[in-house]
């Protein structure tokens, strides 16, 4: 079993940055496949972001703007979220599996969650 808290969430205004916090159980966090995802119109969750081994994949929404970086002596993921805009205001959702999958840009494929944390972008 893998638990997952997030931290990290707030109001900024359009244009800051925040950096989000994943903190994540158990003693092969350097295995884990981790992303970050948040809800999104006309789906359940959108794909923000993973990482695995080497391999950095972001959404194209956020591509170019936010950085998800992982430290494995703290077992912490982390998103860093720059130029921010009104429509990245979502629940921001850590996620994480043992194994690489086929499709990780894909919610469905993650067993373990995080309870979410809330980023709001006034304008």
């Amino acid at each position: 079993q893998v638990q997952l808290v997030e931290s990290g969430g707030g109001l900024v205004q359009a244009g800051g940055s925040l950096r989000l916090s994943c903190a994540a159980s158990g003693r092969t966090f350097s295995s884990y496949v981790l992303a970050w995802f948040r809800p999104a119109p006309g789906k359940e969750r959108e794909f923000v972001a993973f990482t695995w081994s080497s391999t950095i994949t972001y959404g194209d929404s956020v591509k170019g703007r936010f950085t998800i970086s992982r430290d494995n002596g703290k077992n912490t993921v982390y998103l860093q979220m720059n130029s921010l805009k009104p429509e990245d205001t979502a629940v921001y959702y850590c996620a994480a599996n043992l194994r690489l999958m086929s499709a990780p840009r894909e919610d469905r494929g993650y067993n373990y969650w995080g309870q979410g944390t809330q980023v709001t972008v006034s304008s």
